[in-house]
Parts: C-alpha cells; sequence; structure tokens
C-alpha cells in the first residue's frame, strides 16, 4: 500500500492513494483494526485529509465522523478554538470544533495522513477533553513523530514511520 506514495520535495504524497480504491481500502481497513471493540464513538480527522482518511475510517467502524476545521472554515454554531503551536514549516494554525460534534463520555479516534510535530494532535486533544470527550487512539499513515511529543498524546497506531521510508 505504501508503494503508493510518491515522494516529492521529502514528503509523500498521499493523495495518489485516494485514486486507488484497492489501495484506499487497504489503508483504512488497516488504520481501523487496532481500535475496532475499543469502544470508539466518534472518528475525528482534521481538515483537509483527515476529512478523507476520518470519514472512510468512521464509516468502517461503524460510528460517525467528528470534523476539525481550520481557520476561515464556515462552521456554524459555538466551537471549541486552539491555535497549535509552529509546524514544522513555522506555521501556527487555528483550529476548530463544533461543541455539540462531541458529548461527554465520547471516546474519540483521530485519524489523519501524516503526524511530524505532533502539534495539531495536541490541540485537538485538549478540545476533544474541552468537550469532556477523550482522545482513545491515532491513527495515521506516517509517522514522523518525536518522543516528547508522544509522551503527550494516547496510543499512536501507524502504518509506517517517516525515518524508514
Amino acid at each position: 500500500m505504501l508503494s503508493h506514495f510518491r515522494w516529492i520535495d521529502g514528503h509523500a504524497d498521499v493523495w495518489s492513494v485516494f485514486r486507488d480504491p484497492a489501495a484506499l481500502a487497504e489503508i483504512v481497513e488497516a488504520l481501523a483494526k487496532p481500535f475496532r471493540g475499543s469502544g470508539v464513538t466518534t472518528v475525528a480527522g482534521i481538515e483537509s485529509r483527515g476529512f478523507l482518511l476520518g470519514g472512510a475510517v468512521a464509516v468502517a467502524m461503524g460510528v460517525g465522523f467528528t470534523a476539525i476545521r481550520k481557520q476561515g472554515a464556515i462552521f456554524p454554531g459555538p466551537k471549541v478554538r486552539r491555535v497549535t503551536s509552529a509546524d514544522y514549516r513555522g506555521n501556527e494554525t487555528e483550529l476548530l470544533l463544533q461543541r455539540a460534534s462531541l458529548a461527554p463520555g465520547d471516546r474519540v479516534l483521530l485519524v489523519d495522513d501524516w503526524i511530524e510535530t505532533g502539534n495539531q494532535a495536541v490541540a485537538a486533544q485538549s478540545m476533544v477533553a474541552e468537550c469532556g470527550a477523550t482522545l482513545v487512539g491515532l491513527a495515521v499513515v506516517i509517522d514522523g513523530l518525536p518522543d516528547d511529543r508522544r509522551a503527550l498524546l494516547p496510543p499512536v497506531h501507524r502504518l509506517a514511520r517517516q525515518d524508514a521510508l
């Protein structure tokens, strides 16, 4: 499945996976499998590739999907907001979560294509907690997370390590 990635300027082009239904199905199942039976009530994804993968994993697990949007997105109703620490490019990002999308007791799985600094995941975890829910894990295709950031998060299931590719 990872053979579908093209490497461009040191980054995997994950968009090619979305064009191949067999590869996409394989990745979705591999992301969902470790969390089946763990009581996940919703899958969250951060705009934009997290929407694609997270939505697919939610369907595969038979649970709902919770969107975490980026600044400038139209998102009605009361929201929880966080500004992330700078990412690998030096950019801070404001994330938004509709308060009504999570309830106390919800068990959330965060799904994304790539985790590099963990800043968005740490912000998402804080937002989920503010809504009374719990982030129970992360499922990512490529993991480049440093150990000090990993210690701040729940278990991370990865399909590949960035340094092994």
